[in-house]
């Protein structure tokens, strides 16, 4: 009885059992039906593999990403702008204090998991490195987004949890050695024999591929990444405090559509002076009132979210696009001869 139920089952290379399938039209439904149950995940993980790959790319590629605190777009400073707004707030400190290491950490994690989730090696591990970024930026940049099904890094995390759960055992470096594990076990071969060859060329392929990446990535961040601009953060002289804790930069780094970065004395926040008409001068925080990221310099009469996307007008500070519905913070401007000066917070 046993011997005759063994014989109705059929193997599929890799060491597990599945039920024949019948012929003829209900026979071919069901192939379909199974088929398409063993590749569900495929889209999602080559979405996965394929953004994170590309994630990681970018940020070597982006010029701002490793340019340090005097840039705000850098990861520096957006670790920094997220640090008040997290529930792990105090665990992002030694990111602060070496954040050329953690950046470049992140990058080539990214890339790493991306690699590894696209070619199937080491699947699960992959998934697991990927949920693990995920959950550190949901905490860091996207935890106080309302409502929660606007931050993008939630929805990461929950494929990222599927990808753990089922594995890549089809198109997939795994999925080989899974097969031809059970074909040298169909062989004779003992466990311990089948397993040991099974790592080995499993950490082959995995050094041959991390090597690719470690290549690619560098030679992105050599040959694509340019050297951040001046403008990211205002052009000319530094801006300075006198008086105490007042700020004032040269009223020529304002130039008409663009800015000049400062700092409130009070809060410690980055502050744009912008002139977004002829003499015509304003402050505007920084700080996207929607997660708490740093938007970019004005750009076209408009400051942009790099996060979520919010977009606000740059004269006014008025939500033009959401998530984001507070405007920014405006402070007052003042002209002193060829300064301009920082005033209080107004709204």
């Amino acid at each position: 009885m046993m011997e005759g139920t063994r014989d109705s089952l059929e193997s599929d290379g890799s060491g597990n059992e599945q039920p024949p399938v019948p012929t003829g039209p209900t026979g071919r439904t069901a192939a379909w039906k199974a088929l398409g149950g063993r590749y569900a995940l495929l889209p999602l993980r080559l979405f996965l593999g394929v953004t994170f790959s590309y994630a990681g790319l970018d940020k070597l590629a982006d010029r701002h990403y490793l340019a340090g605190r005097g840039d705000l777009q850098s990861f520096y400073s957006q670790t920094l702008a997220a640090k008040p707004h997290s529930p792990v707030g105090a665990l992002l400190e030694p990111a602060l204090h070496a954040p050329t290491f953690f950046a470049l950490l992140i990058a080539f994690g990214e890339l790493a998991v991306g690699l590894g989730t696209l070619f199937g090696l080491w699947g699960r591990l992959a998934a697991l490195g990927g949920g693990l970024l995920s959950l550190t930026l949901f905490l860091t940049v996207s935890y106080n987004v309302t409502p929660f099904y606007l931050g993008n890094d939630l929805p990461y995390l929950m494929g990222w949890t599927a990808m753990l759960l089922a594995g890549t055992p089809y198109l997939s470096v795994d999925g080989y050695l899974a097969k031809r594990a059970g074909r040298d076990r169909a062989r004779g071969l003992s466990e311990d024999a089948v397993r040991r060859r099974t790592v080995v060329d499993g950490s082959i392929a995995a050094v041959a591929l991390g090597g690719a990446g470690l290549l690619l990535g560098s030679l992105t961040a050599t040959f694509i990444r340019k050297k951040a601009t001046p403008s990211a953060a205002g052009t000319g002289a530094p801006p300075t405090a006198t008086g105490g804790s007042k700020v004032s930069v040269a009223a020529a780094d304002v130039p008409v559509g663009g800015s000049a970065t400062v700092t409130d004395p009070a809060t410690g926040d980055a502050v744009y002076i912008v002139q977004p008409k002829a003499g015509q001068y304003a402050g505007l925080s920084a700080i996207c009132t929607h997660a708490g990221c740093t938007v970019d310099p004005p750009k076209g009469g408009q400051l942009s979210c790099p996060c979520h996307g919010s977009r606000f007008d740059a004269a006014t500070g008025a939500v033009l696009t959401g998530p984001a519905v507070r405007p920014l913070p405006r402070y007052a401007v003042t002209k002193d001869g060829d300064r301009l000066d920082l005033g209080p917070q107004q709204s």
